[in-house]
Formats: structure tokens, C-alpha cells, sequence
């Protein structure tokens, strides 16, 4: 029809122009003769008739000509749109020959012999269905060239009619047979990718050309992991990095929300989450020889636990995760995350596999610090050096001291204290001479307050350990197999092996790669009340860097807070959406005899006021464990409420003794506020501690508070 519109308007203006033609002709006869010459034009009169007739018969060839290039152009049409509507009802079998005719031989012999060909009915309809409208069938040709491949497939679909096959060059050479042909890929459905993974990862790739570079700069970044972990799955709907205590105590809350949650911790430790607080305590009193094997020790209630959370059976192979019907945890052990990518939802591990998730906890904790002056030290020295935080590292220290005949632990805080005295134990029957050195001028200076930190140093003391104060290491060497510790004030110690206890580092290596906040003053990732650094990753334990509501932003390093912590964060992974106001404890223990509890700000610096009492049998660590049943004494209090404190009806004493530091409580005062409680040698007593710090009153005889502890009861 086009084409007869076209023809029609190139020979009207001809056939117009014959018709004025003729009008004038007449206009003049008729002014010669004098009147209308009307039948003159039929009868061909003189002067004109002649021309007239051509210019009639002219017109009538005209019309009966265009009469018949329309009638054929019509009928050429309609059978060209028949074979239109035929050819795009068969269409996804002409693409195919078309985009492979386009290539070269090379290209078309490989493809032919790799295509596996679909049955007809299911790709092409019946010659008595009816035939599609033009623009459905263009939709659908549309939807099936853009549809998204996964990233271990090769590009073979071909292009649409109207564009070049041009980009398929590349695919001249072999492929596995596995792979899908042609056929399948230009079918909606695409091909099932577990059928052409493996066959993937046996076989070569083909070399990448011009057409696929995106595609090799996506395997370049890490998009397709260059070698892929066969056992892990590549998603898991909670991730957790870290196999600490925070870890675990998240990953048992959210399988208490949702007991269906499938949860992968991935842990660069070759051990299942444990806890370390016996690491320092109590596996140093252990009677079994093989306690660096077995791992069980003996609490101070005489009962016998693993160092091991749960068993291996409690936890499922990281290969079954993702078919698990209930879900699990699975432990990835011996694997570090590198790399986050926070937009992504994925991480990447130092092997290079990608895993993605939905909700991410960075549990990662800290790594111990180390001395400058070693750190600068010959290698010789590193090698003689222990920093202790791992099971890897009590089985290492272990080891050298009953190998050695001196050792020095610098530090003179809660981890350096409770090593020189387990050491200093064993010592009185291996002849092992035993030494702590640190700054401050009494053990513990930096927390307890001066008279009890002399206190604490005649205990250690009388463990057996040779104790240094005021310490300021200036250089170690190495001369005639042993170290040599040069102070300041220029005193020098010589030494087989040092432990360096000196405080932690939070592990904040991800922060750079996922764009996280690390706090400048205390260190950490910042995180809001509900322990979220994103919307959909959160951080617990030493790692995190909170806000509390009564004492302000702070990073804690303790056992009882990476409990909680964790366990809120996974709560919050799970919806409940709560905000962490837990004022977390910690405790220490130098031997069975005498321990203490914390909460709060425990600094020396700050005022205190000590009430204190004699001690009983009952008033000891060990006693402690027996009535709660558990050497991790916070497991039993974390729960616990202080709404029925009842104070003691005993009088306080007037006047105590210096040294009579049996069993007592120290308050800590900022403006005139407890903020921070030690309970010395008094246990299950933590939740009345923790309700004085959260009322954040101002108490006038700090006497009648202690009362509340019922430390002058018999």
C-alpha cells in the first residue's frame, strides 16, 4: 500500500497538468468559433481536437496503469506480510541460523557441533494458531536478549534481526560439552547452572576477546572467585565473622528467634568457638598431663568442663548448610576474611571465595599488643617472645616453660597478673623462676586503688614471682642464649623466654574495605545503640564501640560483655530491634583463694571509697563456683535481677584495718556518682552493682550502700 500511495502521487500532478491542458484548448476553439465547441472534443474538430484526444488517451493509459501497479503492489504486500508473520512466528529458530550464518566457518562448524536442540512445539507455534501481533513477539524477542546470565556462563545468545552478530567472534573455539548451546540460551528458561558448573571449573576457560572484556574484569575483581571454595556456599542469610564468645552467643540467639536460620561463622582460628578466661585460670591448675590435648579442665568447684562451648557434633559441616531442612551452624575454621563489600552484601575470603549474605555480625575481637623495643628486636627475640591470646599460644607457653628455667611476664594487668601467678605456681614444684615487671608501682596500679594494688603485690608475691615494679623497658637483646631486659633507671633482667601482656588491639582490618567508622579515642567500630555500624551489619564484643547511656562511649575487653553484646546483636539481627544498656562485669582470679568482680569505670585515677570485712571460708573464688555451679561466673548473672536487695542489719564497722582486706567493696566516684564497683572477694552479688550504676544517684554514706551486699554477714 505504500508503495501504490507513492506511485499515485508522482502521476497526479501529470494527470492535473493534462486536464488544464485540455481546458484551455477549449477555452480557445471557443473563442475562434464564438461559441462552446461541447461535442467537438468527441468528434475531433480542427483547430485542436487532435491534441485533445492525446491528452485523453494519455490520462486514461495513466490511470489504467497506476489501476494496475496498485492492484499488484497490494497483492505483493499481502503475501510479503505473510511470510513476515510466518517468519517472526518462527523466529527463535531463523535468529539462531541467522546470528551463526554472520560468523565465520570456523565459529558455525564449533557452534553446531555444541548445540543441543530444543523439541519444536516448545519453541515454535503450529501453523493453525494463530499468528502474534508484531509487537508481542518484538517484546519477547527483547526480554530474552536482555535477560541476565550467570556470571560463570558464556555469552552465546545471539543477537536480534536487525543488529550485527559481530560479538560471537570469540566463541570460534570448543566448549566443554556442558555447556549449554545456542538453543538453550535463547529459551526463557535458562539452563540449570549446577549441570555447567562443574564442567567449568575441569575445563579451561575460553580466551576472553574484545566482546567479553567486562566479563574478564568482573573475574579480575573477585566476582568469580579464581579458586572457589567447592564446600561453602556462596550465600548464607547470616554471616558471622569471628569465632569468639560474641559469635557464638549471637549465633545461639538467632537460632532461639528463628529456629530455622541457617548461620556461617567464619573463624582464621583452627578451633570451634571456646572461651578464653580458663586460658589464663583455670587450665593452669589443671592435674592432667595432657590438658594441652584435651583441653578439659577442673573449676574451682571441682566440676570438669570443656574449654569448648559446644561439641563438634553440635554444630554441621559448612558444605550441608545450604540443604540443611532446619537450618544450623556451620563453623568455617582456618579462614580470614579480607575484604567486605558493604553495598554488595559479600565478603571475600583470603582464598579468594566470595560468599554473600544477608544480615553480617563483626565479631573479630582484638589481637594482643606488643612491645615497641621487640617489635624493633632482633628475630631471635620475636622468637622467644609469647603474646598471649589464643589456645595455640597456652599450648606454646605451656610447652616453654616447663623447658626453661626463667621467665619474665611484662605487664601488670588482669591478663600479665593471672599469668605470673599460675606460673609462679607451678614453679614451686619445677624450680621455675618466675618474673613480672610493669610500670605502674603496684600490681594492678592502673585499677585498683594504691593500698589494695600493694596488697595484691605481696599475693603474687607469695605465689612465688619475683616482682619488678616501676619497670620501664628500654632495649631486649639476645647474648649467650638468654635475653637480656635493659630498664631505663638502668636495671637489667635476664631471661630464657617473656610473655608480653600489655593490653589488646581491636581488629578493625575491615573498616577500610567497608567503609566502617573506627573510633579515634578508644578505638573500635562505632556503632549506634542497637551495636549497628550499617543497616544490616553489626559488631559485638571487644571489636565494637558503643554508647552507654549512663557512662558514655566506651570499648569494653571483657567475657561477660561479649556475651551480652553478642547476644543482643543477634537478637537485632533477628528483628527484635533492642538497644544495649547492659552494664557488662568482669573478673579476675589470682588462684583459687582470691578473686574479684567489676562493673563500670574502674580506674585508679578516680576517687574510691573501700568498705571492707573479714573474709570467710565461703569467700573465695572457689566457693563461689560451688554455689553457682559455673566456672564462668557470669553465665549465672547476666540474667539475674537486683529488684529484691535486701541490706544487711549488721552494723559496719568504725574503723578497718589496713590490712585486713579480706572481702570488701570499692566505689568509684565522678562527680560525686558511683560509676564503677569492685566486689573483692564477693560473688554473686553483680546485679546489685549493676542497679547503683544505672540509678546514677548521688549517696551520702556510702557505708549504708555497701550493706546492700551483705558483706558483714557471717
Amino acid at each position: 500500500m505504500l508503495k501504490c500511495r507513492t506511485a499515485w502521487r508522482k502521476l497526479a500532478p501529470l494527470a492535473r497538468a493534462s486536464s488544464t491542458l485540455c481546458r484551455q484548448n477549449v477555452r480557445r476553439t471557443g473563442l475562434h468559433n464564438g461559441r462552446i465547441p461541447a461535442a467537438h472534443m468527441a468528434t475531433g474538430p480542427t483547430g485542436g481536437g487532435r491534441e485533445n484526444q492525446v491528452y485523453a488517451l494519455l490520462v486514461g493509459v495513466t490511470c489504467l496503469g497506476g489501476a494496475i501497479y496498485a492492484y499488484r503492489t497490494v497483492k505483493g504486500d499481502k503475501r510479503r506480510y505473510l511470510e513476515r508473520i510466518e517468519e517472526i512466528s518462527s523466529r527463535p529458530h531463523k535468529r539462531t541460523e541467522e546470528a551463526t550464518a554472520s560468523v565465520h566457518v570456523e565459529a558455525t562448524e564449533a557452534i553446531e557441533t555444541e548445540a543441543v536442540p530444543k523439541p519444536e512445539p516448545e519453541v515454535a507455534p503450529s501453523s493453525e494458531e494463530p499468528s502474534p501481533p508484531v509487537p508481542d513477539a518484538e517484546t519477547a524477542t527483547s526480554s530474552e536478549t536482555t535477560e541476565p546470565l550467570q556470571a560463570d556462563e558464556p555469552v552465546l545468545e545471539a543477537a536480534p534481526e536487525e543488529a550485527p552478530a559481530a560479538p560471537l567472534v570469540d566463541e570460534a573455539e570448543p566448549s566443554p560439552p556442558s555447556e549449554p548451546g545456542p538453543a538453550e540460551q535463547t529459551e526463557p528458561i535458562p539452563p540449570p547452572v549446577a549441570e555447567s558448573e562443574p564442567a567449568l571449573a575441569e575445563s579451561p576457560a575460553p580466551e576472553p576477546s574484545e566482546p567479553q572484556a567486562e566479563v574478564a574484569a568482573e573475574s579480575a575483581a573477585g566476582l568469580v572467585p579464581a579458586q572457589p571454595s567447592p564446600m561453602l556456599p556462596s550465600h548464607v542469610p547470616y554471616l558471622l565473622i569471628g569465632g569468639g564468645t560474641a559469635s557464638f552467643a549471637a549465633a545461639r540467639s538467632i537460632r532461639a528467634r528463628d529456629p530455622g536460620a541457617r548461620v556461617l561463622i567464619v573463624t582464621d582460628e583452627p578451633d570451634l568457638p571456646y572461651m578464653r578466661p580458663p586460658l589464663s585460670k583455670e587450665l593452669w591448675f589443671s592435674d592432667d598431663p595432657a590438658v594441652t590435648d584435651t583441653l578439659r579442665f577442673k573449676q574451682w568447684n571441682g566440676k570438669e568442663r570443656s574449654i569448648y562451648f559446644q561439641p563438634s557434633s553440635f554444630y554441621i559441616p559448612p558444605e550441608e548448610l545450604s540443604n540443611a531442612e532446619n537450618g544450623g551452624v556451620a563453623v568455617l575454621t582456618g579462614k580470614k576474611v579480607v575484604h567486605m563489600d558493604v553495598r554488595g552484601n559479600k565478603v571475600k575470603l583470603d582464598d579468594d571465595t566470595e560468599v554473600s549474605y544477608d544480615k553480617c555480625l563483626i565479631a573479630t575481637g582484638g589481637v594482643p599488643r606488643n612491645l615497641q623495643v621487640i617489635d624493633r628486636a632482633e628475630e631471635e627475640v620475636k622468637k622467644r617472645t609469647t603474646l598471649f591470646r589464643k589456645i595455640e599460644d597456652f599450648r606454646s607457653l605451656d610447652k616453654v616453660s616447663r623447658n626453661i628455667k626463667s621467665i619474665t611476664v611484662i605487664g601488670g594487668g588482669f591478663l600479665g597478673s593471672e599469668l605470673a601467678c599460675a606460673l609462679g605456681r607451678r614453679s614451686q614444684d619445677s624450680g621455675l623462676e618466675v618474673i613480672q615487671m610493669f610500670p605502674e608501682r603496684g600490681n594492678m596500679g592502673k585499677v585498683l586503688p594504691e593500698y589494695l594494688s600493694n596488697w595484691t603485690t605481696d599475693k603474687v608475691k607469695k605465689e612465688g614471682v619475683k616482682v619488678i615494679s616501676e619497670a620501664l623497658v628500654k632495649s631486649v637483646t639476645c647474648k649467650d642464649d638468654q635475653l637480656e631486659i635493659k630498664l631505663k633507671d638502668g636495671r637489667s633482667v635476664k631471661t630464657d623466654h617473656i610473655v608480653a601482656a600489655v593490653g589488646l588491639e581491636p581488629n578493625v582490618d575491615l573498616a577500610k574495605s567497608a567503609g566502617l567508622e573506627v573510633d579515634s579515642d578508644f578505638g573500635g567500630y562505632r556503632v549506634n545503640a542497637e551495636l549497628q555500624a550499617r543497616s544490616n551489619i553489626w559488631v559485638a564484643g571487644d571489636a565494637a564501640c558503643f554508647y552507654d547511656i549512663r557512662l558514655g562511649r566506651r570499648r569494653v575487653e571483657h567475657h561477660d560483655h561479649a556475651v551480652v553484646s553478642g547476644r543482643l546483636a543477634g537478637e537485632n539481627m533477628t528483628g527484635a530491634n533492642k538497644p544495649y544498656w547492659h552494664q557488662s562485669m568482669f573478673w579476675s582470679d589470682l588462684g583459687p583463694d582470691v578473686g574479684y568482680e567489676a562493673i563500670g569505670i574502674v580506674d585508679s585515677s578516680l576517687p574510691t571509697v573501700g568498705v571492707f570485712a573479714k573474709a570467710t571460708a565461703k569467700d573465695t573464688p572457689k566457693a563461689a563456683t560451688e554455689e553457682s555451679g559455673t566456672g564462668i561466673r557470669s553465665e549465672s548473672e547476666t540474667e539475674d535481677v537486683a529488684s529484691n536487695a535486701v541490706a544487711s542489719s549488721a552494723p559496719a564497722p568504725a574503723v578497718t584495718q589496713k590490712d585486713d582486706f579480706g572481702k570488701g567493696v570499692i566505689f568509684y566516684l565522678r562527680d560525686k556518682v558511683v560509676v564503677g564497683i569492685i566486689l573483692w572477694n564477693v560473688f554473686n552479688r553483680m546485679p546489685i552493682a549493676r542497679k547503683i550504676i544505672k540509678d546514677g544517684e548521688e549517696h551520702a554514706d556510702l557505708n549504708e550502700v555497701a550493706k546492700l551486699f551483705n558483706i558483714h554477714e557471717d
